[in-house]
């Protein structure tokens, strides 16, 4: 029961994803969550380096699409920014919006991964919808709504976040840091998260 809320990978950012990583895991395909996961939950815009980020897995032939469960005159403008096909709001855990996603994107389940911070809504769905799943460390989480805040102390009761926060023994999720992935930016503020 509790493997449904274990994420398969655990990241401190979206920009320790690298092209070469997601390849090398068999991935063709990511859906993304938006607030606490691209963007502070009350910024209007998306910071250039992750821009930067999904510039660099399209020209890398990855296909991605945003999944979110905010409301649709929030998430709208940020998919025009960022030149991305949406959902929303996805209504996630359930798996419906995942399984759109993915048809519309022209991949199968095993080549796509739900990238998100919350276990209870991205990584569940994930798990529902037959997809992988990649935690994401939240950005700015005191920005989030209370309803969201009162989920994180029930995501540790469930998981043992802790374990997910320092270290993956086997038949846990992996965990990736940016040093490792992308060694560039060992020691860079992103890598200090």
């Amino acid at each position: 029961m509790r493997r449904v809320f274990i994420p398969d990978f655990v990241v401190d950012s979206v920009e320790c994803l690298s092209p070469e990583f997601l390849g090398k895991v068999g991935l063709k395909a990511l859906l993304l969550d938006l607030d606490c996961t691209l963007k502070p939950y009350r910024a209007k815009t998306v910071a250039p380096e992750v821009i930067r980020w999904i510039e660099g897995l399209q020209e890398n032939g990855f296909r991605l699409f945003l999944v979110s469960n905010g409301r649709l005159s929030r998430v709208m403008p940020l998919a025009q920014q960022l030149g991305l096909p949406y959902i929303a709001p996805a209504w996630k855990p359930f798996p419906f919006a995942l399984w759109r996603a993915v048809r519309r994107l022209g991949v199968d389940r095993k080549s796509a991964a739900m990238v998100g911070d919350q276990i209870f809504a991205d990584v569940l769905a994930a798990r529902l919808a037959g997809l992988r799943s990649i935690l994401v460390t939240p950005i700015f989480p005191d920005q989030e709504p209370w309803w969201t805040r009162l989920k994180r102390p029930l995501e540790t009761l469930v998981t043992g976040k802790r374990r997910l926060e320092t270290g993956c023994p086997a038949g846990r999720p992996e965990r990736i840091t940016c040093s490792e992935n992308r060694p560039g930016l060992a020691g860079s503020s992103e890598d200090s998260r």
